[in-house]
């Protein structure tokens, strides 16, 4: 009942046994003493109304709804707004426009609304409808199966995103950018000077926007020189750094970098997330079936590509930079370089992952399904569907001997 008496701000109390030889007799449990406990408040409640309901996009383009609420005095603290975290939140207590809540500062810190006064509900009022585009942005928002948080798949392109996808881009294992970095993305960007990774390349270019660079503080002639040669010396850059530095989700280095072997090439792979992005059931079961990859990671890529203005960016970016092909990691050529190999049954006298790790090691890809694409489908005993799908598709069947002799296994 004093709590709100004191000149300053408490959440809670805690009791101690006041008597120092006691204390040390009752001693810890860990590192919480027996000769204390803590109480907390129960957070004060408010009434308030809910004037508008917005959806703000984080860096990593979550879309978080935020009720936008007539001020109210919390806890000493005037509350204009509150998170309502998702559109599963809201649904669950069906938080509408126009409606009174109740709401709190949890921990005495965060507002939040608790609950809807139903019976305050005014008369034609409707549901939220979430909605599936960013409201920054305009690109499509997904939610993701089995997840609670929809996703703005704009990437580079959406503003509330643009700052930390750039800086992810630029990175030393992206395209290793130096003399950007944490400060000089903002600052760059602010000025007009940057506003996608295209933009980078074009800079040379630009003389309108170099004399903007040049007065910028910070930027003398020698930084903007060893800044437009460092450009000009990353123009060149593997398939795996390239997608990586995409900033995909679930796509980091060794994904990109099974990607770009996998495809071999950036038209390989660029023709491959075209027809998959269009729903092409073949191409995704054959990247589903890379080891690595997976049904998660194989919808984030078809998400990216369905957004037409991550399609024109890969392009525009393509024109800019060369994107060298990643090679697989032969030893020599071989009968099975650059094919596509599919194992089914059992080898005698080799595991399944011996067998991959020699596939590989004489430059082929190996999948785990069987396409069109497949150039060979190796059978040892007791094969499965995949047999009966190579014959179908008319794909060169090796017996066990035939590809040990070709894998040169004595």
């Amino acid at each position: 009942q004093r709590r709100f008496e004191l000149p300053y701000d408490i959440d809670g109390v805690v009791d101690k046994v006041d008597d120092i030889a006691l204390q040390e007799r009752l001693g810890f449990v860990q590192r919480a003493p027996r000769w204390a406990i803590a109480h907390k408040f129960s957070p004060q409640k408010a009434f308030t109304r809910i004037r508008d309901i917005t959806i703000q996009v984080g860096r990593t383009g979550a879309l978080t709804p935020v009720a936008e609420l007539e001020p109210v005095t919390v806890g000493g603290v005037v509350v204009k707004r509150a998170t309502l975290h998702n559109e599963d939140y809201i649904a669950a207590k069906d938080i509408r426009v126009g409606d009174t809540v109740v709401v709190q500062r949890a921990g005495d810190v965060i507002p939040q609304v608790v609950e809807v006064v139903r019976e305050k509900r005014p008369p034609g009022s409707r549901p939220f409808v979430f909605p599936d585009r960013c409201p920054v942005c305009g690109s499509l928002a997904i939610r993701p199966p089995g997840e609670a948080i929809r996703r703005c798949t704009g990437g580079l392109f959406c503003p509330a995103q643009r700052v930390e996808r750039l800086k992810h881009f630029v990175g030393r294992r992206a395209f290793d950018i130096e003399g950007l970095g944490r400060k000089q993305i903002p600052q760059l960007m602010e000025a007009g000077i940057v506003e996608s990774p295209v933009d980078l390349f074009r800079l040379p270019h630009r003389p309108d926007r170099l004399a903007r660079l040049e007065a910028l503080e910070g930027w003398g002639e020698k930084k903007i020189r060893n800044l437009l040669a460092m450009i000009e010396a990353r123009r060149r850059i593997p398939l795996d750094r390239f997608i990586f530095a995409l900033g995909i989700r679930y796509v980091g280095e060794v994904n990109a970098r099974i990607l770009a072997r996998h495809y071999g090439s950036f038209a390989a792979w660029r023709r491959a997330m075209e027809a998959l992005a269009e729903g092409d059931a073949e191409v995704r079961a054959e990247l589903e079936a890379v080891e690595g990859i997976g049904p998660t990671i194989a919808e984030a890529l078809a998400e990216f590509f369905r957004e037409p203005r991550n399609r024109q960016l890969v392009d525009e970016l393509a024109r800019e930079v060369e994107i060298q092909p990643v090679e697989a990691p032969a030893t020599a050529a071989s009968p099975l370089t650059g094919k596509t190999v599919v194992f089914t049954g059992e080898l005698s006298r080799m595991t399944r992952s011996e067998a991959k790790q020699r596939a590989e090691a004489l430059g082929a890809r190996v999948s785990g399904s069987v396409s069109r694409r497949t150039d060979f489908v190796v059978a040892g005993a007791n094969p499965g569907s995949k047999l009966a799908r190579a014959r179908e598709l008319g794909v060169r069947i090796l017996s066990e001997e035939e590809w040990y002799d070709i894998a040169g296994v004595t």
